[in-house]
């Protein structure tokens, strides 16, 4: 029997959200995403001992200010594992702006031609990369800079229509709607359970792929930030799906029948619309849960970046 991983790639492409080197090589994926978090949680494994050995004494040797060179090691450290998981994919490796500068969109700009170098530097193009960035007002007009300079972009932390809006005027290359910290909201506000069909996290990125799919916007939807099969299952169709190790795992081990549950050819015509910053901010304010949970995973992707910057510090004073 078919296992529902082997059917959900026939209609989805399917992207691994992790920095697990040895999950990648096992579950074929073709792109991978990674995050702080993701870097923080592969850097401490061992397979990475001497990448951040090397980095440290790389550190060492540059001049400058002190802050300006944990910021450079930390980069550094970030390209490492994405040259590692690029070795290992067909496609797209994504690699975050520092979250700290969510708000500032030339600072953005100049962190991704950084990125973008330093990629370069080991032999790897522009189009394996994407420049991940938060899907705040700042982060997207960062993208719509970058995007016409040819660097594509995937616009994170992603929550609402109104985010989504913004992303396709950006032309911005790729979206991550999180599905599962959406439902986390709502069942922590509401104290109720959800269906698959009725998760408010699927039924934010279904309502986001009819409006790029009726609009005819080539900005590419990939459904993220998976709580269980349940709501990937739900999604099945969507451009893109990133999913954890764990999830890939339990498809690969269901022979059941998957269901396409999205299709373009379904997408009902929806009016487009434009959204300048006053609107974008306004909307984005009435939406408690997009505006907590934007504000909420930049907090965490910060404190990670600066628990792996206190880690590089101690290893440089070392």
């Amino acid at each position: 029997m078919t296992s529902k991983l082997d059917q959900l790639r026939k209609i989805t492409t399917v992207v691994a959200d992790t920095g697990d080197i040895e999950a990648v090589a096992r579950l074929k994926p073709v792109d991978c995403t990674t995050n702080p978090s993701i870097i923080l949680k592969a850097l401490g494994t061992p397979m990475f001992a001497d990448t951040v050995k090397e980095a440290v004494s790389w550190g060492k040797k540059q001049g400058g200010d002190s802050d300006a060179v944990v910021s450079a090691i930390a980069d550094r450290l970030a390209i490492s594992v994405g040259a590692k998981l690029v070795e290992l994919v067909p496609g797209r490796v994504s690699t975050e702006v520092d979250a700290d500068l969510s708000f500032d969109t030339k600072a953005s700009i100049a962190k991704a031609h950084q990125i973008i170098a330093g990629y370069k530097e080991r032999g790897i193009e522009r189009d394996r990369i994407l420049i991940k960035l938060a899907s705040t007002w700042e982060g997207i007009k960062a993208a719509e800079v970058l995007q016409a300079e040819g660097i594509d972009c995937n616009l994170t932390l992603l929550f609402s229509q109104a985010q989504a809006i913004a992303c396709a005027e950006a032309k911005a290359f790729l979206i991550s709607p999180f599905v599962g910290r959406i439902l986390d909201w709502y069942k922590k506000s509401t104290g109720e359970d959800y269906t698959a069909e009725t998760d408010p996290g699927v039924v934010s990125v279904r309502k986001i792929y009819n409006y790029y799919k009726a609009n005819g916007i080539a900005t590419v939807v990939m459904g993220a930030s998976f709580r269980n099969v349940g709501e990937i299952e739900a999604l099945a169709g969507c451009d893109r799906l990133t999913i954890s190790p764990a999830l890939l795992e339990e498809l690969e081990k269901d022979t059941g029948t998957l269901e396409r549950k999205l299709s373009a050819d379904d997408a009902k015509a929806e009016p487009l619309q434009s959204l300048d910053e006053k609107a974008f901010r306004w909307h984005l304010n009435e939406d408690a849960m997009a505006t907590e949970k934007l504000s909420e995973g930049i907090r965490q992707f910060a404190k990670d970046l600066e628990s792996l910057r206190g880690i590089i510090r101690k290893q440089l004073a070392a």
